[in-house]
């Protein structure tokens, strides 16, 4: 008995439903927001993780991952994390051994792992870009699980160093020599620890004259100074990161997006901020999330050759 075409119809049906509802076998995904010191690279985080929800922060700046010292490590507030779960954030005591790359790789997993067993986006971001390269390229568990969309935040030098020497300002005015003042050591070890953060070796001379009971003439000047020193440190720490991220974009050109965020900073309105940085991040990370993983994934047509055609006649 001869069947037709016509009546093979469902089986046809069942196979092509049954590839095109293959789950898709992609890497889980993160986003990484890179960027020198001071470029914004915290509040980007939290204005992509507020966006894409449900996401939580990694944080991956060696200082930050200390308790302590919130002013000087320019730590997010609760207010500024808007609700956001942060990762590795003031989490390790402040007079413990320097924390490093190999103990970073393993705690980030160890975070995005459990983020993305909740289902939501993991989002790393800190100034430690030797952490993020390690991870990324060496790193096996993580390097052979996900896969990275590296945001980089970048402001040009001239207006970067312009707003770190006002952020050290603004620093100072909010607490910052009564927050160092309870890490004083009058030994002059900063060679460990929180210690090693910039805006505490630097108030040293200060604090050490301050304790001997200087005139005010003399801690006037040794503060002056300590300020001018900082604000230095953090200009030569931004010339060493931005050294690094370049390299680092030569070798995950593809998937490294570079944000110039110099308007917005010369603005200092948030509406630049949405409209030269972030809004250009959401587009990005909304390819990277959903449109990549479509166009890479989806089965090509079902093609039936003619010998099967004229086998299911029979």
């Amino acid at each position: 008995m001869m069947m037709t075409l016509c009546g093979c119809k469902p089986l046809l049906m069942t196979t092509m439903e049954s590839l095109f509802h293959q789950p898709l076998t992609t890497n889980d995904k993160v986003v990484v927001v890179m960027g020198a010191t001071g470029t914004g690279k915290s509040k980007l985080a939290i204005d992509i993780a507020t966006h894409f929800k449900p996401a939580e922060i990694v944080n991956s700046d060696k200082i930050q991952v200390f308790k302590g010292l919130n002013i000087t490590t320019n730590k997010v507030t609760e207010e500024e994390s808007r609700g956001v779960p942060h990762h590795l954030l003031g989490f390790i005591d402040p007079n413990a051994q320097d924390f490093t790359a190999t103990r970073f790789c393993e705690e980030a997993t160890r975070a995005v792992d459990s983020i993305v067993e909740r289902d939501a986006l993991p989002v790393i971001a800190g100034g430690s870009n030797s952490f993020i390269e390690q991870l990324v390229n060496q790193h096996e568990q993580f390097r052979l699980r996900y896969k990275c969309c590296f945001l980089w935040v970048d402001v040009s030098l001239p207006v970067l160093h312009s707003s770190l020497e006002d952020r050290v300002d603004r620093m100072v005015e909010s607490g910052q020599v009564n927050e160092v003042r309870e890490f004083f050591d009058p030994s002059g070890d900063y060679s460990r620890g929180i210690r090693r953060a910039i805006g505490v070796p630097e108030f040293h001379e200060f604090l050490r004259a301050e304790s001997m009971g200087a005139d005010e003439a003399t801690k006037k000047r040794l503060l002056e100074d300590a300020i001018a020193t900082i604000k230095v440190n953090n200009c030569k720490l931004a010339n060493r990161q931005l050294h690094k991220i370049q390299r680092l974009h030569a070798m995950w050109k593809r998937s490294m997006h570079r944000l110039d965020a110099t308007e917005a900073f010369l603005s200092k309105e948030e509406e630049a901020w949405e409209d030269h940085v972030v809004s250009k991040a959401r587009r990005i990370v909304q390819r990277f999330l959903y449109e990549e993983a479509h166009h890479q994934h989806v089965p090509p047509p079902l093609v039936v050759a003619p010998t099967a055609m004229a086998a299911v006649t029979h």
